[in-house]
């Protein structure tokens, strides 16, 4: 009875979506970021930090979608007889944000004593 009342397939898949929506996110932050500080910053060259977060959402996509197959087979064929991923993703992401963020605040202090 209990084999009917667990569904392995929606946890996983509303953690997939979950992260699709911060990938889109990032990415559509990273097409406006390269929009706008080149204009307001005066160079040309500030395309390149939206250019990185358009790279690293795509990676994102990949890396996520890979590990909601992993977890799928894992808890529906494997029957948790399989290791599940772990937390690398997450700390990619973190760590990621953390260095925008670490770089804007940079910025920011050089451009307000200029």
């Amino acid at each position: 009875m209990s084999d009917r009342l667990f569904d392995p397939g929606l946890q996983p898949e509303r953690t997939e979506l979950a992260w699709r929506r911060t990938e889109l996110s990032l990415a559509l932050g990273s097409v406006v970021a390269m929009r706008l500080l080149p204009d307001a910053l005066g160079s040309g060259w500030w395309v390149l930090p939206g250019a990185v977060g358009v790279a690293f959402s795509f990676v994102l996509w990949v890396w996520s979608r890979r590990r909601y197959l992993r977890v799928t087979h894992a808890t529906v064929h494997a029957r948790d007889h399989t290791r599940v991923p772990d937390g690398a993703l997450l700390l990619a992401l973190a760590g990621f944000v953390a260095a925008i963020g670490v770089i804007a605040i940079v910025v920011l202090a050089v451009s307000v004593t200029t």
